[in-house]
Parts: C-alpha cells; sequence; structure tokens
C-alpha cells in the first residue's frame, strides 16, 4: 500500500493506493527545491536586479500617485512579505508619493477586510490607502482602447490615473492563460466585468492555444499582454511558491521581459511528462484555491491529460466557500455536460455570462471522463446536480473509481494538479 498526502482546505488528507493499482505518483519539481536565499531576501535579492528596468526606488522619483496592483483572498500571493518590501522601496525614493493598494479581484467576490489583514497585515491594512476591485461597479472603469479580439478594455480607474502602475503576483501554470503572473493582475484582474467576460469567451477558450504552458498563439494571452501594456504596467514584482506556498524565487521589472524569466523556471519546474491511467486523483492545492466549485477546473483540467478515455478524476476540493458563483452555479446544474455545452457555444463572445468559462471546461472533461468530487462542505445533491459523483473520503471516492474502473485498475496521483505542467510526449 502507498501512502499519499493530498491538499485540502487548510490541510491534508491520507490517500491509500494499493501497491498493484499504483502506476504513478507526479509531483512538480518545486516539492523538492531548495532556494538560495530566504523569502524575504529573494525578493529583496530581485528588486536590487531588475529586468529591463531601472529599479524601483528610481522610478518612484518624482511621481505623485502611485498604485501597486495585488491579488485577492483567492491566490496565496505572501503580500505579507513582498508589500512591505515594495513599500519601503518605493519611500526610499520618494517618501511623499500617495499610494494605493489596489487589490485585482477579477470577477471574485470582495476581499472582506479581515481577509485583507490575513493577507497583508495589521500594519499595512491600518496604515495604507486600499481599494478593492469591483468589476460590476461600472462608475468606477475607464475605456481604454481595443484589444486584439475586438473585445473593449475597461480598466479601473485607480490604475488609470496614477503616475506609476506595478503589480505583484505569483507565476503558475494556468488552464487556458497559459501561465499566471505578469499581464494577469490587469486582465481579467482589475478589468470590469464586459471585458473579462469576453477575454473568456466560449470561442477564445476552446481554442487550441488557449492552454496550460501555452503562450504562442494564445488569443486570452494576447489579450491580456496587450491590456498590460496599454495602461502602462512600469514595474512587476512575480514570485515562484513551493507546496507550502513558500517564495523560492522571484523575478522584478519589465512586463514582459521579468515575467518571461519567471515563466521559464516555473516552467522548468512545473513541466512533467503524461502518465496515462484509468483513474487520475488530484487537488486543487488546497486553501485558497480550494475554496470553491468554480477554481476547480484548474486541476481537474490537468487530470484531464493524464487519464484515458472513459477514466475516472478524482478531485479533492472542500468548497469550503461553495459553488464560487451564481452564473457558474446556473449554469454546472442547468442540464446535461451535452445541453450545458450546446448552450455555451452558441453565446456570442460580446454576450459571455460571467463564469461561463468554468462551466465550459468541466463539459468538456465530463463528456470524455465521470468526476468524482471529494467535498466536505458542498452539499451532495448539489454536486450530482453538477453532474459529477460526490465523496466526503478521498479512499472512498477511490474505492468507488476501482468498481467502476475493475481491481486492476492504474492509478495516477498528482496531489497538487495546479503545480503541475502534464506534457504529453
Amino acid at each position: 500500500m502507498q501512502t499519499f498526502s493530498i491538499p485540502y482546505y487548510k490541510d491534508h488528507v491520507t490517500l491509500n493506493v494499493p501497491d498493484e493499482n499504483l502506476k504513478a505518483a507526479i509531483y512538480p519539481k518545486a516539492e523538492s527545491y531548495q532556494a538560495a536565499l530566504p523569502e524575504a531576501e529573494l525578493v529583496r535579492e530581485a528588486l536590487e536586479h531588475p529586468i529591463g528596468s531601472e529599479k524601483l526606488c528610481e522610478l518612484a522619483k518624482g511621481k505623485k500617485k502611485i498604485t501597486i496592483v495585488t491579488s485577492d483572498h483567492t491566490r496565496p500571493v505572501p503580500s505579507k512579505i513582498t508589500l512591505p518590501i515594495l513599500l519601503a522601496e518605493l519611500r526610499k525614493g520618494n517618501p511623499e508619493a500617495e499610494i494605493t493598494i489596489l487589490i485585482a479581484t477579477g470577477l471574485h467576490r470582495e476581499t472582506t477586510q479581515a481577509e485583507q489583514r490575513q493577507m497583508f497585515g495589521d500594519k499595512i491594512v491600518d496604515e495604507e490607502r486600499i481599494v478593492v476591485n469591483n468589476a460590476f461597479r461600472k462608475e468606477d472603469f475607464d475605456f481604454v482602447c481595443k484589444l486584439p479580439s475586438e473585445a473593449e478594455l475597461w480598466v479601473n480607474r485607480e490604475a488609470l490615473t496614477c503616475d506609476l502602475l506595478i503589480t505583484e503576483g505569483f507565476i503558475e501554470p494556468h488552464f487556458f492563460a497559459g501561465f499566471s503572473g505578469g499581464r494577469k493582475s490587469i486582465l481579467p484582474g482589475i478589468c470590469n466585468a464586459a471585458t473579462v467576460n469576453e477575454n473568456h469567451s466560449y470561442k477564445a477558450v476552446s481554442n487550441p492555444h488557449a492552454a496550460a504552458g501555452v503562450l504562442e498563439g494564445n488569443p486570452i494571452h494576447e489579450d491580456m499582454l496587450c491590456a498590460a501594456k496599454a495602461v502602462h504596467v512600469q514595474f512587476i514584482l512575480n514570485v515562484a511558491l513551493d507546496a507550502q506556498k513558500k517564495i523560492i524565487a522571484a523575478w522584478a521589472g519589465d512586463l514582459e521581459k521579468a515575467h518571461a524569466e519567471g515563466v521559464k523556471f516555473v516552467r522548468s519546474l512545473a513541466q512533467c511528462p503524461v502518465v496515462e491511467g484509468d483513474i487520475v486523483v488530484t487537488s486543487n492545492g488546497g486553501y485558497p484555491l480550494d475554496q470553491n466549485l468554480y477554481q476547480s477546473p484548474k486541476a481537474v483540467a490537468t487530470a484531464e491529460a493524464c487519464c484515458r478515455e472513459g477514466g475516472v478524476i478524482i478531485m479533492c476540493c472542500s468548497c469550503a466557500d461553495g459553488m464560487g458563483g451564481s452564473n457558474f452555479e446556473r449554469l454546472i446544474t442547468m442540464g446535461t455536460v451535452d445541453e450545458i455545452d450546446a448552450y455555451l457555444s452558441k453565446i456570442p463572445p460580446k454576450e459571455s455570462i460571467s463564469e461561463q468559462w468554468c462551466a465550459q471546461i468541466y463539459s468538456r472533461i465530463l463528456k470524455h471522463h465521470k468526476v468524482i468530487l471529494v467535498t466536505t462542505f458542498l452539499d451532495h445533491e448539489l454536486v450530482r446536480k453538477a453532474n459529477m459523483i460526490p465523496a466526503s473520503d478521498v479512499n472512498e471516492a477511490l474505492e468507488m473509481a476501482l468498481e467502476m474502473m475493475g481491481k486492476n485498475a492504474q492509478v495516477v496521483v498528482i496531489p497538487d494538479g495546479v503545480a503541475v505542467l502534464a506534457v504529453k510526449g
């Protein structure tokens, strides 16, 4: 019997796989990567040696209004470490600057003050000006330009009225944007709902280049990059994280050049060859990404790459915050997977519905695989309505899958599906 620790909410669950059934266990190299410096020193080193840019303290000189775009409560960006260092660097160059921290929510709900304190620490919440993006409050956004897809770019005014725009985030494989980080802080981070919806249209998401690890020819990435350039992002700080959400590398500087270096590093650690199994067990990496079902296609798409036609995917996702969005819940429970896909495929890009892309990804996967959702928070009847099979325990789920696929079924375990980039060949 082989035992695996699978991330689940703020802890782990233990999976037991019989030796005769285990085909492979896939871990990113980040699991064993040893960083050269402590976390804060990695960040300071990146700021001391920016890529393709002046130092941030130099850029800050003479600027009156500075905006830092950071991630929301659904992302494990270690802002308690990064933001104090960024703020100190800015004030070293310009102690009088008016600094705003703009939380990039995309289409997510607004980040609460309690969550801000958990993310940033009390000192920053008490002493800094913090604005939370709300993609549905139309009056907060100004039109900037048309994107390559012909979508209109509407961006939060806090990013358009500053003299220096900075973004911070982390880089990991992304199931249709290629990789997170860099330009993604702007679109979808601080755009209005219409812009985000069109960027994530059925047509864009179904493009074969809109896939994990793919940037070239990816229409979603191309719109995102255009958006970040259009609003003049002058400096980024991006980090890579290990399984404990600790910083193992950092890059700072030019929007494209610094991000490209980060992507190169993350790809080197995340990319693994596809190993195909009858059953694939994975998770969304635990909290905060497994808070809701809406976020979970990220890991399920990784499992899809390793699951044979007709196989079973076991997804461990707490869903402690529920489904994750009313539109997603409505769409994923509206009928069979064929009916869902047929409905979504008829929606023109400019009429895209918020959250439809995750229902689209799930319907694509569910056409070819059964999905068992391991959750102790989400109502199991609702899971069934979403065309999935509920389970309360990962080992119970494995027993169910073995019954479906046969006692000799081969099992592939990917403990953190978000951190792995599975590539054929």
